[in-house]
């Protein structure tokens, strides 16, 4: 079967002609073989964002919704490593408005407290969160769907951690508080510090190569500032923020570049008569596989045996230059004569010479005088002169042509039988 499929792919390329190969192949890039880094001065981009947040702790609840939410803003700088992680850092500000307890606050910073805190068991706080983050960046889309440039949307998950200061300013004019122990003059400050986790959902939105719109959703797990030193509580912040970044340098990624042969289009004339060469080949093939196939299924003829000359009755030799017949040679042409006399067969006598020496003129004379000699023999010994047949052939003896040193075995007479 492999030599049937070779010769119908053979029969193939000369039935089709190649036409792809007058196309140009043209190079491209493809992005399914994966994504070159680039360098370690591009792919950056700034951002700015602001919006608010939410503090949702135990005691916050108590207050109305909309007493709770807070400005917050971002600056900040990231790279991205590859089209999927990236990273980024910056500084914010975060507006933190919620509730403690009464207690809580009284011990920690000596408040005296109004009747309606007291009663409530409720103290209404307010401060400020300043500090810097980190995060950890994936982006899902070209993860999930391949990077593409100039995509419109990508959502990027992403997980950090920040550190804050908290910054909250003692009023005594408001008249619901003041400090025990202290200086009552406006503008007391208190400092502390707190951590958060954080994560969220990154959205951005194209506007050119360069800009994108940003919606980043979050979720941050804080500490919260005013429940007394050593005795601080978690607290949730969820946030919205709108804002811009900005990329430089190069903002896309390089894929590898493929060769790309481009399809030929033929028009319905080539079309068929492309389809009636392949049927003709197709035709062609199976008839070369039919051949083949009887071929492979023939029974080989016997070979035949091996074809055997007939080899002279007798040669008689004769010395160089020399027609008479001489020595053991009557012995020779006496048992022929014999052999003769008891058959009823027919006889050709051939005459020889040598063409390795003298000259045809001469050779020709010695033929036929050799054989002349061998008949009278015969003839003298009884056999019929009408059943002995003489010629004379002008070659070297084929059967005894070995070169010049074999020239003595051309010197004779050949005696063979008649069929």
């Amino acid at each position: 079967m492999k030599k049937i499929t070779m010769l119908a792919l053979a029969c193939a390329m000369f039935m089709v002609p190649a036409v792809a190969s007058a196309q140009e192949v043209t190079y491209v890039e493809d992005p399914a073989q994966g994504y070159t880094f680039n360098r370690f001065q591009d792919n950056w981009f700034v951002e700015a964002t602001g919006g608010a947040g939410v503090m949702m702790s135990k005691y916050d609840s108590k207050l109305d919704f909309s007493d709770r939410i807070g400005w917050k803003g971002a600056l900040g700088v990231g790279k991205w490593f590859s089209p999927i992680i990236g990273l980024r850092v910056g500084a914010e500000f975060n507006q933190m408005k919620g509730a403690t307890n009464v207690n809580d606050a009284k011990s920690y910073m000596g408040i005296r407290m109004d009747r309606n805190a007291v009663e409530t068991n409720v103290y209404e706080q307010q401060f400020n969160n300043i500090g810097v983050y980190g995060d950890v960046m994936i982006n899902v889309t070209n993860w999930w769907c391949g990077y593409r440039p100039g995509r419109f949307y990508n959502a990027i998950p992403y997980v950090g951690f920040s550190h804050h200061w908290a910054v909250f300013r003692a009023d005594e004019g408001r008249g619901d508080w003041a400090y025990d122990g202290i200086k009552k003059t406006d503008g007391v400050k208190r400092h502390a510090r707190n951590y958060s986790a954080r994560a969220g959902l990154l959205n951005t939105f194209r506007l050119c190569e360069n800009v994108n719109l940003l919606l980043d959703l979050r979720f941050e797990e804080m500490q919260e500032h005013v429940d007394g030193h050593g005795n601080r509580t978690w607290i949730e912040y969820p946030s919205a923020q709108l804002g811009l970044s900005y990329k430089f340098n190069k903002t896309e990624w390089t894929a590898p570049i493929v060769p790309v042969c481009p399809t030929y289009k033929y028009t319905d004339a080539e079309g068929d008569a492309l389809a009636s060469r392949l049927a003709a080949a197709n035709r062609k093939i199976a008839d070369l596989e039919r051949q083949l196939n009887d071929c492979l299924n023939k029974k080989p003829a016997p070979a035949p045996g091996p074809v055997e000359k007939e080899a002279p009755l007798a040669i008689v030799y004769f010395p160089k230059n020399v027609s008479k017949i001489v020595g053991v040679q009557n012995d020779i042409v006496n048992a022929v004569g014999d052999v003769m006399l008891d058959e009823n067969n027919t006889y050709k006598l051939t005459g020889w010479a040598d063409n390795y020496t003298g000259h045809d003129k001469i050779n020709t004379r010695l033929r036929k005088d050799r054989v002349a000699t061998v008949k009278n023999a015969l003839v003298a010994k009884g056999v019929a002169e009408n059943r002995l047949d003489t010629q004379i052939d002008d070659r070297n003896r084929p059967d005894a042509d070995f070169g010049p040193k074999s020239a003595p075995l051309s010197r004779a007479v050949t005696i063979v039988r008649n069929k």
